[in-house]
């Protein structure tokens, strides 16, 4: 009787805890999760089941509530307070990850729920994995007033710990405003969503309040706009599902944190496979565009390239690719946008990309073609001195392996900046084609030689005379490569296998920095 007795009780307890978390799985109500999925995104849950291997997610603190007596909130508690908490993997890979619940209040920022993903936060760094936040709220708990804000300043916290430590990524799938922006800002990739996903500090009424600007959400701080001028963000996804693949995606260039390598994985490209056709792909003109993409393509394994921030300052090009299955970081400047010039957007673009690799073990591959800073008094008077230094200090800074290869121009600053010998490049190739100066040929003969041009009897003659003998002294690699500045001139159609070669023998690369609680970048 005893023992039917305890199996009652038993069965009894079993179903409370079936009941229980059927509560947690069902958020605010089947009537805010049916709105929640009417405009054609997935709910928190369900983001979580593409977003993580089938069967893998662990859920930590499903039924954790709020603890907010005022303002009617008293008898208000949905289990999980409007994020889901917990860990999995991805590609086999252990992950954490949060997901804000849009359907209980709104997703907005609990005292509790920052606790939830504090506790997530510290678990990821202790046990060396990424974490991936799904952000999906209308901002701070109004109802717990300074407790919120607390909340999101010991999230800020942890993210800034936990960088350079572990990958962080934020996937933003609806509205994130206010305080709510800076986890996402202070984290290593940003993912959005196109026409349903948006970022500011301040919204529209506010914005028409105070400064009479009419603008809308979406333009104010959409995906496109936080792609293409801000820069905030370094994808832009057509669909929920869409943004959690591309997640899915880049973790598989990423290590698992700063003392692991980023992950081999097999190719049959071959590792000596040349292609003559770049032997004619850099254009005799050397003033004719081409897409530098092309050249990224034919040389890295199967052509694939996953290109970061690619709407945004598009005068540079970054992204991940994979040399006999290494995965590297990839920075190129491109000819066809802006003749390849630095400027603000893209020093800074760049500058943040080397940083990350370098902080991840990830080496740099970087293809130069820059005829240097962009001029302007509008780039000028937004500090371009400031920004350009940036990129240099991220170059000089890492130490992780450094391979550049100078495909047409390197002039000027801009050609110390990109990861030149004196910034400690460890394999600095050029193709013949190179011209490694301080300036263009036409540029330096008009100074150097203004007066003698002046008093020529066939002014312009002499200078297109001048012009050419410039060009055949100094507009080559070879006399960088007489300094050791250049450690190779080679044919490009081995460009892929020159790579590989560096690659290889760089591999147990092992060089610091002196010791320093930190530098001080120009920021």
């Amino acid at each position: 009787m005893a023992d039917l007795e305890n199996g009652t009780k038993t069965e009894f307890k079993i179903r409370d805890l079936e009941s229980r978390n059927q509560l947690a799985f069902e958020g605010a109500g089947i009537d805010r999760v049916e709105k929640q999925k009417s405009g054609g995104r997935l709910t928190a849950r369900e983001r979580l089941d593409v977003l993580l291997d089938p069967g893998s997610f662990v859920e930590v603190d499903r039924f954790v509530t709020h603890n907010c007596q005022n303002f009617g909130m008293t008898d208000k508690h949905i289990p999980g307070d409007g994020v889901i908490t917990g860990y999995g993997r991805i590609n086999g890979k252990l992950v954490y990850v949060f997901s804000q619940d849009f359907t209980v209040y709104g997703g907005s920022m609990s005292r509790t729920q920052a606790n939830k993903i504090c506790k997530i936060l510290d678990l990821a760094v202790k046990n060396g994995a990424p974490v991936i936040g799904i952000n999906d709220s209308g901002g701070a708990r109004i109802q717990e007033g300074v407790e919120s804000l607390g909340g999101y300043a010991d999230i800020f916290l942890r993210n800034v710990m936990a960088s350079g430590v572990i990958p962080q990524i934020s996937a933003i799938m609806g509205p994130c405003a206010g305080g709510a922006v800076y986890s996402p800002s202070l984290t290593d990739f940003i993912f959005m969503v196109k026409n349903s996903s948006y970022m500011f500090v301040t919204g529209p009424e506010v914005i028409k309040t105070v400064t009479h600007e009419d603008v809308t959400k979406d333009d104010l701080g959409g995906a496109l706009t936080h792609n293409t001028k801000s820069g905030v963000a370094h994808f832009a996804a057509d669909d929920d599902r869409h943004c959690l693949l591309l997640i899915r995606e880049l973790l598989n260039f990423l290590p698992s944190n700063n003392i692991d390598d980023a992950p081999l994985l097999p190719t049959k490209d071959r590792p000596d496979r040349i292609d003559t056709s770049l032997n004619t792909f850099i254009p005799d003109n050397p003033k004719k565009p081409y897409d530098v993409l092309t050249l990224i393509t034919a040389v890295v394994d199967e052509g694939y390239f996953l290109e970061v921030q690619k709407h945004y300052a598009k005068n540079v090009i970054v992204g991940f690719a994979r040399f006999n299955g290494r995965p590297v970081g990839i920075v190129a400047n491109q000819p066809s946008v802006l003749a390849g010039c630095l400027n603000i957007s893209a020093s800074i673009k760049a500058a943040r990309f080397v940083r990350f690799c370098d902080a991840f073990n990830i080496p740099l591959v970087t293809f130069e073609d820059v005829p240097g800073f962009l001029p302007g008094t509008d780039q000028e008077w937004n500090g371009i001195i400031t920004h350009g230094a940036k990129l240099l200090y991220a170059y000089a800074e890492a130490t992780v392996p450094k391979i550049t290869v100078v495909t047409r121009k390197a002039y000027g600053g801009a050609y110390c900046v990109m990861s030149s010998k004196h910034l400690r490049g460890d394999v600095n190739l050029a193709y013949p084609t190179a011209e490694i100066a301080v300036m263009g040929a036409e540029g330096a003969v008009n100074i150097i030689f203004r007066s003698e041009i002046k008093k020529s009897k066939q002014p312009e003659a002499e200078r297109q005379r001048l012009i050419k003998e410039y060009e055949a002294q100094f507009n080559n690699p070879y006399v960088a490569a007489e300094l050791g500045y250049i450690d190779e001139v080679i044919e490009p159609a081995y460009t892929r296998k020159r790579i590989i070669d560096s690659l290889e023998m760089l591999k147990n690369k092992c060089d610091t920095n002196p010791t320093k609680k930190h530098g001080n970048i120009p920021l």
